[in-house]
């Protein structure tokens, strides 16, 4: 089969697909399967991954510290929610956001995924007795008795949604740290 496109380049991983783009870091020809967008162009997964693995940067204390600085945090928080009621949806994020600052500079801004994940788990862990605490109050007072209005139900709304926004603004917060 002869080319009749001289210009046309075939995929390194895909020979059957041709292609004109190029990683931008080796100058590989890639399909747009194989093109990742990043935010100074196109580039092959392999690039990819081994520009992410230069900032995995975390030592192992910072495991352990994140995890702890966002359990300790997010549980004192946790004694402000229930006064909160509605308010929740405004203060768990600013609980969030103090656990994430502190973590940041803790940790000296070095990074890993794994280190966002533990800090979002510490932030759950610390976080849970107020959840618990609440279902047992509820389950004490109402049991499983279908007579339980809504209006009972509210309290532990408002403590699921403080464990879900703390710790899904301690994992932004920190996995969109910028070196």
């Amino acid at each position: 089969m002869t080319d009749t496109n001289p210009g046309m380049l075939v995929c390194a991983n895909h020979p059957d697909r041709p292609t004109y783009l190029r990683c931008n870091r080796c100058n590989k020809p890639i399909c747009q399967q194989c093109a990742v967008l990043t935010p100074i162009g196109y580039r092959c997964k392999e690039c990819v991954r081994g520009q992410q693995k230069v900032f995995d940067t975390a030592q192992s204390l910072d495991y352990v510290f994140a995890g702890g600085i966002a359990l300790v945090i997010s549980f004192l928080g946790s004694f402000i929610a229930p006064v909160m009621g509605f308010f929740t949806i405004f203060l768990a994020p600013i609980v969030g956001m103090i656990a994430s600052e502190i973590i940041r500079r803790v940790v000296n801004r070095r990074r890993s995924r794994l280190l966002f994940q533990i800090a979002a788990a510490g932030a759950v862990a610390g976080a849970l007795p107020l959840l618990v605490s609440g279902l047992l109050a509820f389950l004490s007072r109402f049991g499983f008795s279908p007579a339980a209005g809504l209006g009972s139900l509210l309290p532990l709304v408002w403590d699921g949604l403080y464990v879900f926004l703390v710790a899904s603004t301690v994992y932004f917060r920190l996995s969109g740290i910028r070196m």
